[in-house]
Order: C-alpha cells, then structure tokens, then sequence
C-alpha cells in the first residue's frame, strides 16, 4: 500500500504543480487585480510524509471560522500589493556564494529591492522556515485536482477512488475562503523537515489565518532574511607594510549604495520592506590593547588618506608583529547597517546587518644606529 500512495501524491503534486489560478487570493476582502501568469499556490514537490491517504485519496484539513484553538488572528498588512506577474513558484532571494541564500520552495512570494541582488547576507535565519500561504478558490481547487485524473489512471487507483478523493473539493464548492498550501525556505537545514510536517491543504475562510499561516510578521522576517549588503573592500595607508608607532589610516573604498531594501511580496495580498543603511565600521586591530591603539572618529565608512591631512580613523600598533602568527596582526574591518522596517505597523526590531573583511597586516620597527660622536642616524 505504501508504494501505491507515495505514487499517487507524487502525481497528484505534479499536477498541481502545473496548474495557475486566476486570480491571487483574497484576505480582508481585498481582492487582488488580474495575477495570470503568477505560477501556482498549489504544491509544487513531493516529499510529504504526514499525508495520509485513505482508500478516498489526500486528506486535507479545514480551519473553522471560529473556536479554533490556535488559529491566529486575520492577515493584515499593507495594502495588497499590485500583482507584478510572472511570480514563480520557486524563488531565490541572492545569489549564491560565500554565504548561504533564502530560497522558497512552492511559494508565491516575489523579492525584490537593490538589497537582494549581490551581496553578502548576516546568516539570518527565519524564525520558522515553513508556512502556510493562500492558494485556489474552491472552484480553482478542484479544477486542479480533477485534471490530475490521468495520473490515477497511471497507477491504476481506480475511478471510484479518484472520485472519493475529490469529494472533498467538491464539498467546497459555493463556500467563502480558499485553500492554503505550504513553502518552506529550501536553504534553512530545517526547512524539509519543518515542510514535510504540514499538511497538503488547508481550507481557511475569509479573514482567517491558519496555524502557521504567513502573517505581515512572518513576511517581513523573510524580507530581512534575504537582505545583502555590499562587501566592503578595504583600504589601508601604508598598506604594504606598517611601522611601529606610525598611524596606520583605514577607510572602504567604492562604498556604493548605503541604502539597501529587500522587499517580500505576496502578490495581492500583502508586502513587507527593511531598509538597511550603512552607519558605521568597526575597527578589530587584531590584538589586545596594549599592542594597538584604535582612532574610531571613522564616520560611515571611514576616512580616506590625505597628505597633511588630520588622522581620525585607523590603528597604530604599539609593538611589531615578528612575534605573531606568521609575522602579521589580522586587522578585520566590519561594516555596520541598522536594519528598520518600512511598515510602521510591524512591532520588530532587528539586529543591524554586520559584514566584515580580514586584512594581513605586517608591523615592523625603525632601527636606528648610533656613531661614535653619539649622534643618532
């Protein structure tokens, strides 16, 4: 039996994978402009193993309008976002490389903003990395579902148990609200196992969110999660070598922009934005503080080298560095950018976005000689 049922979701997920509905959901009444194109809410992998098929087929679970212990309060958020279109059902937020990336698995959600383009991300990491997002209308539901009949037929289920399996759509039919389906953030290592644990379907009425449903909260921490900020290249003077005593000056160089948005929208429904904007650096000479002195009158990005100029940003060492790892001081310059969310609605205040960069530092000292009329030279 277990064959049989692993191979009848497996169908029945790849034709609702490629199915779209019409028209993006409705919450708090708002319904949303026309969103063809968008890719499909309904489920989009295979994988569930807390399904459970009867002789009928999928089991799905409806949340009541009201009584039900644990249902949260409606989702409320912006205004609904004008649908962009062309959303895909598997979205990445950055690209990958030195650090890992949000990507959302079967979900509708579109990042946008110059802070999910390159970058580097913190490691931030969402709260839950599962969720609940609104999917089909009952009559979208079903004509979903009722095309998968192929895939019955496949693996022989039987018609009489494919019309079992599709009572419980039909039983929506004519009622207020829609189904609901899990994503997850594919890139979170409990993403899988957090996704697998929910169900396929949800039936939710109107301005009613499911346990685990995505709420402006939740949409406002995947925005954050996905937000990047710039590496920082640093500069140093000197910069091949310093000396004893002598200031060693630091500053970013092409800082770029120092505002960044990651922007999270569900089209139609809802959309969340952090804005994160460079503030200052921080200066980590790479020892204690009886070899190095630390000038931190450095501003966003520190201060630029200048003949003549006044020496307000940078580190002196006190002592060279022969007796060190490999004869270096690891200087590590780390940018910082308070994160502050757009909507002054969502009660949440994050950690600034910290990125930093390690420099090799070699510290030498000026000999001097001393001749035999007791001058020095």
């Amino acid at each position: 039996m277990k064959p049989l049922i692993a191979t009848l979701v497996a169908g029945l997920l790849a034709t609702a994978a490629a199915g779209a509905h019409a028209n993006p959901p409705a919450i708090d009444g708002a319904v949303a402009a026309d969103a063809r194109g968008a890719g499909a809410a309904s489920v989009a992998a295979t994988g569930f193993r807390n399904v459970q098929v009867a002789t009928a087929g999928v089991r799905s679970v409806e949340v009541a309008a009201a009584g039900v212990h644990g249902v949260a309060a409606p989702v409320r958020g912006k205004a609904p976002a004008r649908d962009p279109g062309g959303g895909s059902p598997e979205v990445t937020g950055a690209q990958k490389g030195r650090t890992s990336v949000i990507n959302l698995k079967n979900s509708r959600i579109v990042l946008s903003g110059n802070g999910v383009r390159a970058g580097r991300r913190d490691g931030y990491r969402l709260t839950s990395p599962c969720w609940y997002e609104p999917g089909p209308t009952p009559e979208e539901m079903l004509k979903q579902q009722s095309d998968s009949a192929t895939h019955f037929n496949r693996i022989k289920a039987g018609e009489e148990s494919f019309l079992r399996f599709l009572e419980q759509f039909k039983d929506k039919i004519g009622k207020p609200g829609r189904w609901w389906t899990p994503a997850y953030n594919e890139d979170d290592p409990r993403g899988i196992s957090c996704w697998t644990g929910l169900e396929m379907f949800v039936f939710v009425p109107p301005n009613t969110t499911p346990p685990q449903g995505i709420t402006i909260r939740e949409l406002t921490d995947i925005a954050r999660a996905a937000l990047t900020v710039p590496e920082p290249k640093v500069r140093l003077n000197p910069d091949a070598k310093s000396f004893v005593n002598l200031p060693t000056w630091v500053w970013l160089d092409g800082v770029g922009e120092t505002r960044r948005t990651a922007t999270a929208t569900l089209p139609g429904v809802m959309s969340a934005t952090v804005v994160a904007t460079l503030k200052s650096i921080d200066i980590d000479p790479g020892t204690s503080g009886d070899r190095a002195k630390v000038a931190e009158d450095c501003g966003p990005a520190g201060k630029p080298y200048v003949k003549g100029g006044t020496y307000t940003c940078g580190v002196s060492y006190l002592r060279a560095s022969l007796d060190q790892p490999r004869e270096v001081y690891q200087l590590t310059v780390t940018t910082v950018w308070p994160v502050q969310v757009a909507d002054p609605g969502v009660n949440v205040q994050y950690q600034p976005v910290r990125v930093g960069v390690t420099r090799d530092v070699p510290v030498g000292e000026v000999q001097s000689s001393v001749r035999d009329d007791g001058a020095t030279g």
